[in-house]
């Protein structure tokens, strides 16, 4: 047993730790910050889904973002905006917003979304388009150019912070995840989707402690600064989250996390095997360093699969990397430059 001394300074350090905790969480929720930035046009939109153009005169790149979370967080604040930064910057940025999942969208499968709506939004862009997909929106994207490919429609495609391979690192935490289906299925079943608080109950499975960290962290910034203006805006776009259809929870918890059909080369998308291998077009990935929802060896192994790819590892959490106040330097110019010389 611990001598006293060595009980005393584990209770002082815990104590120090809880209020660093409170802290950082009363004083996000003083903060003011409310997001106030203007949708661009809509070129397209099907149900509950819109294609927004942000304009510019280069290459058509397409933004995918998950199915997850809202499709703002590449275009976070003015300042903090990559879709913005790069229309400026010589290319042409669309973003496809998934939306809600309402009646009609609480029975699309991953190929209902893939095949239907993604193709169709692509299709609505004229010309040839770079393909970029973000954290799962990345596997979609990987999907649908493969669909695509010879027909000239799709001259790139950009997976950033994209995972493949989900028993990489740590096999056992990604199959508790999917453990946690039968549990979730009356959810399901209840209104056709897995709401917004149990998302957030498996994220905090895949990253345990970062909750805590990461509000200890914000106790002791300057809240003038932009460093901590982010984190407020990033913190209100993780709250804004938007349900899962339920046959799109079955499929990429059962089968990502429980099964990993992709890193087995099992997955299939409309009958269609999804084999990175078989891409034949430039491709970019970007793998974050201290990303902790997408592990960097389950990203690096969907990399080592594409024959044409271009690799960088930005000194960058999973949303810092498209949203921090480096994300210009980390991200968004590699990425520029990589899209503009295709």
């Amino acid at each position: 047993m611990p001598d006293p001394e060595t009980l005393r300074a584990a209770f002082e350090e815990t104590l120090r730790a809880d209020s660093a905790l409170i802290a950082g969480i009363a004083a996000y929720r003083a903060d003011p910050y409310t997001r106030d930035i203007r949708d661009p046009p809509v070129l397209w939109e099907e149900q509950e889904s819109r294609l927004l153009d942000y304009g510019g005169a280069g290459p058509a790149v397409l933004f995918v973002p998950s199915l997850i979370n809202r499709a703002y967080v590449l275009d976070l604040m003015e300042d903090a905006s990559m879709l913005r930064w790069l229309a400026a910057e010589g290319l042409h940025p669309y973003l496809l917003d998934w939306g809600w999942p309402g009646a009609v969208e609480r029975h699309f499968t991953l190929t209902d979304y893939i095949a239907g709506r993604l193709e169709r939004a692509l299709a609505a862009i004229p010309g040839p388009v770079i393909l970029a997909g973000y954290c799962m929106g990345g596997l979609l994207a990987l999907a649908a150019a493969l669909r695509v490919q010879g027909t000239g429609k799709v001259s790139g495609l950009a997976l950033l912070a994209t995972p493949w391979d989900f028993h990489a690192e740590d096999p056992q935490a990604a199959r508790r995840v999917a453990e946690a289906l039968p549990a979730l299925e009356p959810l399901l079943q209840f209104n056709g989707t897995l709401p917004i608080d149990a998302l957030n109950t498996i994220f905090a499975m895949v990253d345990p402690f970062g909750v805590g960290d990461k509000y200890r962290d914000f106790a002791d910034q300057d809240k003038t600064q932009p460093r901590a203006r982010r984190f407020v805006a990033m913190e209100d776009w993780l709250a804004d989250g938007v349900p899962l259809a339920a046959p799109v929870a079955r499929e990429a918890l059962g089968g990502w996390y429980g099964a990993n059909t992709p890193g087995r080369g099992n997955w299939r998308v409309a009958g269609l095997a999804v084999t990175p291998e078989a891409l034949n077009i430039p491709s970019f990935c970007a793998i974050p360093g201290r990303d902790r929802l997408v592990p960097a060896a389950s990203a690096q192994a969907l990399a080592k699969k594409l024959p044409h790819c271009s690799v960088i590892s930005p000194p960058a959490g999973h949303i810092g990397m498209v949203a921090g106040t480096n994300a210009q330097t980390a991200l968004w110019q590699p990425f520029a430059s990589w899209a503009r010389g295709l």
